[in-house]
C-alpha cells in the first residue's frame, strides 16, 4: 500500500488503465474459452487416421518371384512371342 502513495497522478492514471485492459483481456479470455468448449461439444470429433505403411517383401519371397518371372519371360521368348 505504501507504493501507491508514493505513485504520481500520472503513474496512478497509467496503472488503473493497464488494470482496465487486464480486466477486459480476462474478459475476453472467459468469452473465448466458454464460446470454444460449448462448439467443442456440439461439434463431432474428426479422428486423425494414422499414415499408412508400405509393405515390404523379404529377400526370399523377392528371390522366388523374380525367378517365377523369369521362368514365364523364357517360356515366351522360346515361343516366339513378344508379350505374354
Amino acid at each position: 500500500m505504501s507504493t501507491v502513495l508514493n505513485l504520481s497522478s500520472k503513474q496512478l492514471r497509467r496503472a488503473a488503465n493497464l488494470r482496465d485492459r487486464i480486466d477486459k483481456l480476462e474478459k475476453q479470455l472467459a468469452a473465448t474459452l466458454t464460446s470454444a468448449s460449448e462448439s467443442a461439444v456440439t461439434a463431432p470429433v474428426k479422428l486423425i487416421k494414422p499414415p499408412r505403411r508400405k509393405r515390404g517383401m523379404s529377400k526370399a519371397a523377392r528371390a522366388k518371384q523374380s525367378l517365377a518371372m523369369k521362368k514365364r519371360w523364357a517360356k515366351v521368348k522360346a515361343a516366339g512371342k513378344r508379350s505374354l
